[in-house]
């Protein structure tokens, strides 16, 4: 399983992909821009202590009880310039040499992107974990979601580090494990009996996970038959549970499922919402009994802010603009885009144009930024004129990550992301089944696909 990820490219002396920079720009007076939250200028530890995903794209979203929290960084971390931070992070790295991999996913802030020995998105660097499998330490520079897959798939005696466990994601927390096993059981109440195949041979009901969700979640879906899937391969794993049941139940992404069913044909009216506050989720009976694909009540918070109007804007000041967003948008802002498409197709998009071109991309800050700075040929800004970054993401910062480096010189594991094996087992079949559901090598007509 090769992963294809994005090297670090030399880059323009006048090009500043740095979003924190933007930021402290912003709250000094020496931009014009706007920033959603100026707290975004402190540093991330300020918040360890409160409750919440901190200052960002997600600050509205309420955190689950007892999600992790990050225990007080060491003042010596916390005080340290960028520029002691990042001589501390190269002098441990030297030391522990292929002892440890670094990861960076694609919205990850660029100061500690530049340290990362692979970056790309939550599958590409789950890959990148299973490539080195010598490595005792894989420090995982994402979020909670992304450690726990890291460790699904990586070998027993690697240990897999999130540098800041407050570092989760509000979209795979709007479906916890209770609340999914609640939905079934409703479900089961309508269809009867779930595990059983009818005349056809299709069960009732797929259950379906996107990547950013929960060991817990991908446990559930692994044991009830189900599959994960990605950004990329959606359409894939949505025809291969069709090819099983008369429905899919897709969770947590509404947004997602929602694109990519209508792609396929599936009609609006056969794609109900469900609300896991709602007794039927919300929906009557019938509703349910002629679904195709039951979609939770999910959202990503970074996906949630771009609009038809900013791209009704882009077209305007920039005729010809290319405008391409993320299927985690909303349906009416992938319908108004010209195209729509995960991370990486975003990346290879733009890398592929010949000429000279304005791209329009809605997707999180710090890939745009650092897309931007990469790509000088081209005039390539953010479709939210808001600088405002994933909440969580931006909870990782060099200072935590010189810490769990530091950490394992000294031969101390901090911060040790580990799934239960009663999760596990079941969570990596679902994993494996994904992986074995490829798409096809050519990619299908922009209008027909998302990935």
């Amino acid at each position: 399983m090769t992963a294809t990820l994005l090297t670090l490219q030399p880059r323009p002396q006048d090009a500043d992909p740095s979003v924190d920079h933007a930021i402290q720009a912003i709250v000094a007076g020496a931009s014009t821009a706007e920033t959603c939250n100026t707290d975004l200028a402190e540093g991330p530890w300020t918040f360890d202590v409160r409750p919440g995903y901190g200052p960002g794209s997600s600050m509205g979203d309420v955190i689950p009880t007892g999600s992790p929290r990050q225990g007080e960084l060491p003042a010596q971390y916390r005080e340290a310039s960028d520029d002691e931070l990042d001589a501390r992070i190269v002098a441990a790295k030297a030391a522990l040499g292929d002892r440890v991999v670094v990861l960076g996913h694609f919205y990850q802030r660029e100061e500690v992107v530049r340290h990362a020995d692979y970056v790309g998105d939550s599958f590409q660097l789950a890959n990148a974990a299973l490539e080195h499998p010598n490595a005792e330490a894989i420090v995982f520079c994402g979020v909670h979601f992304m450690a726990e897959t890291a460790d699904l798939l990586s070998q027993p005696q690697q240990a897999v580090i999130l540098p800041n466990l407050a570092a989760g994601c509000s979209m795979a927390d709007m479906a916890d494990i209770d609340q999914v096993e609640e939905c079934w059981e409703q479900l089961s109440e309508i269809y009867g009996d779930m595990d059983t195949p009818d005349a056809d041979g299709l069960v009732p009901v797929i259950p379906v996970t996107y990547m950013n969700s929960s060991a817990a979640i991908k446990g559930f879906v692994g044991r009830h038959g189900g599959i994960v899937c990605t950004s990329s391969n959606a359409r894939t794993v949505l025809e291969w549970a069709f090819e099983r049941g008369r429905r899919v139940l897709f969770f947590p992404d509404q947004h997602l499922g929602r694109n990519t069913a209508k792609a396929m044909g599936v009609p609006l009216e056969q794609m109900p919402m469900w609300n896991p506050r709602k007794p039927f989720g919300g929906s009557t009976a019938a509703e349910l009994a002629d679904s195709r694909v039951i979609l939770w009540h999910g959202f990503c918070s970074v996906h949630r802010r771009f609009t038809v109007d900013q791209i009704d804007q882009a077209r305007a000041a920039h005729p010809g603009v290319r405008v391409i967003v993320h299927p985690e948008c909303p349906m009416a802002v992938v319908d108004a885009a010209d195209e729509a498409g995960s991370t990486d197709y975003i990346r290879k998009a733009i890398e592929a144009a010949t000429e000279p071109t304005t791209f329009a991309i809605g997707t999180e800050v710090n890939l745009v930024q650092r897309l931007a700075a990469a790509n000088p040929q081209h005039e390539i800004f953010c479709l939210d004129p808001v600088v405002c970054p994933c909440s969580t993401m931006y909870r990782i910062h060099p200072g935590y990550l010189a810490w769990v480096l530091d950490g394992l010189v000294e031969g101390e594991v901090r911060n040790r992301i580990e799934v239960p094996l009663d999760v596990a087992e079941p969570a990596r079949l679902a994993l494996e089944r994904m992986l074995a559901a490829k798409p096809p090598a050519a990619p299908a007509p922009v209008a027909e696909s998302l990935s």
